[in-house]
């Protein structure tokens, strides 16, 4: 990776908060699987992009998005592509 990629990558605790807002409770221990690759990871271990319009959270093994957190003024859209992160609550 060339030094300004290094300096944009972080782990998955960069997400806590947005995480802890969207599922009321702390995830980075939550494991999570990669749809694409099956590695297996706590979302803190993640590898973390959070320097876009959105957080991006992907594999550590092939790079695949995992999860993908965009917060608007009128909601939050996650889309998370692992098989064993819990849909987030539904609010009403």
């Amino acid at each position: 990776m060339s030094e300004l990629m290094d300096e944009l990558v972080l782990d998955g605790n960069a997400a806590a908060g947005a995480l802890a807002e969207i599922y009321g409770d702390d995830m980075t221990t939550v494991l999570a699987e990669c749809a694409s690759c099956g590695q297996v990871d706590p979302i803190g271990g993640l590898v973390a992009f959070v320097h876009a319009p959105g957080i991006v959270l992907r594999c550590t093994a092939c790079a695949t998005v995992v999860i993908r957190i965009v917060q608007t003024p009128k909601r939050t859209l996650v889309d998370v592509q692992g098989k064993r992160i819990p849909a987030p609550p539904t609010t009403t």
